[in-house]
């Protein structure tokens, strides 16, 4: 496979929840493999979502994005914890199945990333080798507080905070303190970012991709 070629995963969760769909990017020697959640407010071909996935096979990442069922289903109001943890599960589940011997990493955009790090807490010998954040969604807006991250010191792996400084959903002073907590966090930040990591018509994406494969690098 090449990464001009995106494949179609399905990806089985439950007889109750049913399968979701995945897409996979692979390059032609990958590093390692990235199984990339979507946030709240759009699916796993969101652009934000696609223009990461391509970028990271251009520096040898490959990824399996997959949607949360209430997109698959077309849903507009997000999945429970425990649907949506599961779902995180199945997709790591897959790509160990399909990629037993390349290194793997979640990751997610906001909600994902959150629902990533939510299914590996208290868990250990899971084989994934860290978890990447591209906006970890710490509070709603307007609502400063550190509840959402509480999971987190049960982590038992390498986190990567990437975080916009003008992230709504993320004061910088807070999550500061919660990545200086975490003896396992790296906490990398952009300057003027927003929670989509755009600052007006900048996008940071082109930013977002070295810092994620740096990080990796040392956990290969």
């Amino acid at each position: 496979m090449s990464a001009t070629t995106p494949e179609t995963i399905t990806i089985p969760v439950s007889d109750s929840i049913g399968a979701v769909s995945g897409l996979l990017i692979l390059p032609e020697h990958p590093k390692a493999l990235m199984v990339l959640a979507h946030g709240a407010g759009a699916g796993m071909e969101h652009a934000f979502m696609e223009k990461l996935a391509w970028q990271l096979a251009g520096v040898g990442i490959g990824t399996l994005r997959y949607n949360f069922p209430f997109t698959e289903n077309k849903k507009k109001r997000p999945d429970v914890a425990a649907v949506a943890e599961k779902t995180v599960g199945a997709a790591l589940a897959k790509a160990r199945e399909l990629f037993p011997k390349l290194p793997l990493f979640a990751a997610g955009k906001s909600f994902g990333g959150r629902m990533s790090s939510r299914f590996l807490s208290g868990k250990s010998d899971t084989g994934i080798r860290g978890i990447v954040f591209y906006g970890f969604p710490l509070h709603p807006a307007g609502a400063p507080a550190t509840d959402r991250a509480e999971h987190l010191g049960q982590v038992a792996v390498p986190i990567l905070f990437l975080q916009g400084t003008r992230d709504a959903l993320a004061d910088l002073t807070l999550i500061t303190q919660v990545c200086g907590k975490l003896p396992l966090a790296t906490l990398v930040t952009f300057e003027g970012a927003d929670h989509s990591f755009k600052k007006g018509k900048k996008e940071f994406i082109e930013e977002l991709v070295p810092a994620t494969a740096d990080w990796l690098k040392e956990k290969l």
